[in-house]
């Protein structure tokens, strides 16, 4: 890792504690993300990009929301939008969106909430125009282009778009007040007669999803996990930092440190096996996800269905390792680990915030279904 990172990182994680008590919006933080060219690395090389592999990408997600999930959260979802760009965009829009995006600097927000169906886009004389409201956008506040889905008319399939959130029709709200995740910038978004030429539709609501489609929501539900995968970490690194630093052992214990009492060893043994679990499935979920992006249009059915399992049994652990870190940090930190001025809670909010987003059982029953009767993930929003 290079020492820019490290010292990017380490920026971020000085001013973490009072941000997250804060909330609102990490303006200068996602500046240095800016400044050391981490928007540039889902775009292609033809376009002016880096062209990082998804691996290398959610690596960095993770070290990222080790130290600040809300600013990794909102890293990834930039790149989230760049790769709907890249499987739903035709050749013009891929050049012009992601040139543009180089040359600019330009920071992507998320509206594609698939079930919030209360924006709409009615047919003009003169175009399409979006009236209507959006939840759950994140990264939206201080980005300069976004993805959305809106339904027309009674299409049941929602059209995709991209609009510039500079546009004057377009409203942030200051609605995202959550006990955790802070500054994702997950706002609502109004609409009020905003145009949407047809250039910048990615997919019209007649358009059958293929299975490249719909790969996106894997890469989605991957994004989720390695920001869990992150969390788990970052509590476990401040776990490990506190116990070596400033615990100290139980009355009852005859160990002469707390990192040698073996009740304290058995807690960082089982959040370590759980963490280090996640992170194989992990790993192993990002380089299929990397082969079937390099398939491109050519990728078939079963082949996303595999990797679609292999995103939900990482999630699936993850969501555990998350939980049971946060828990597990205060466990080892004793009563003092709880000084509001170490901002620890901050892991147990975080992480328990997102993983309601997407149930856990519903993973779980799709696995099984898949283990037991060989049913492939239906291939619709959160799988």
């Amino acid at each position: 890792m290079s020492l820019q990172l490290e010292t990017l990182l380490a920026c971020i994680k000085a001013t973490a504690v009072e941000r997250d008590a804060r909330g609102g919006h990490a303006a200068e933080e996602k500046a240095l993300l800016r400044e050391a060219g981490l928007l540039r690395l889902s775009i292609p090389r033809a376009y002016g990009g880096d062209e990082r592999s998804w691996q290398e990408i959610y690596a960095l997600v993770r070290r990222i929301a080790a130290v600040d999930s809300s600013l990794a959260h909102v890293f990834a979802f930039h790149h989230l939008q760049v790769a709907t760009v890249l499987i739903y965009g035709n050749a013009e829009q891929q050049e012009r969106l992601l040139r543009q995006t180089i040359e600019r600097q330009l920071w992507w927000g998320n509206g594609m909430n698939p079930l919030d169906r209360r924006l709409l886009a009615r047919q003009t004389a003169n175009g399409l125009l979006l009236d209507g409201s959006k939840s759950f956008c994140s990264g939206i506040v201080g980005s300069q282009l976004m993805t959305l889905s809106a339904v027309l008319g009674e299409a049941v399939q929602p059209l995709l778009a991209v609009v510039s959130t500079e546009h004057p029709g377009v409203q942030i709200l200051d609605d995202w007040d959550p006990i955790g995740q802070r500054q994702t910038d997950s706002n609502s978004v109004r609409f009020d007669q905003v145009p949407l030429p047809e250039r910048d539709v990615l997919r019209a609501p007649e358009v059958e999803a293929t299975a490249f489609h719909t790969l996106r929501n894997c890469l989605a539900q991957l994004v989720l996990t390695n920001l869990y995968l992150g969390i788990a970490q970052g509590a476990f690194a401040e776990a490990r930092d506190y116990a070596h630093t400033q615990a100290r052992p139980w009355l009852a214990s005859t160990a002469q440190h707390a990192t040698d009492d073996p009740f304290t060893q058995n807690r960082f043994g089982e959040m370590h096996v759980q963490i280090a679990a996640a992170r194989a499935l992990a790993d192993r979920a990002a380089e299929l996800v990397d082969r079937a992006f390099a398939r491109g249009p050519a990728l078939t059915v079963g082949e996303r269905a595999e990797v679609a399992v292999a995103v939900a049994e990482a999630k699936v652990l993850a969501h555990r390792a998350g939980l049971f870190a946060r828990q597990e940090l205060f466990e080892v930190v004793g009563a003092r680990g709880t000084r509001a001025s170490l901002g620890f809670d901050r892991f147990w909010r975080n992480v328990r915030t997102h993983t309601l987003h997407d149930p856990i059982d519903y993973k779980l029953n799709m696995l099984g279904r898949w283990a037991l009767n060989d049913e492939a993930p239906d291939p619709q929003r959160y799988s």
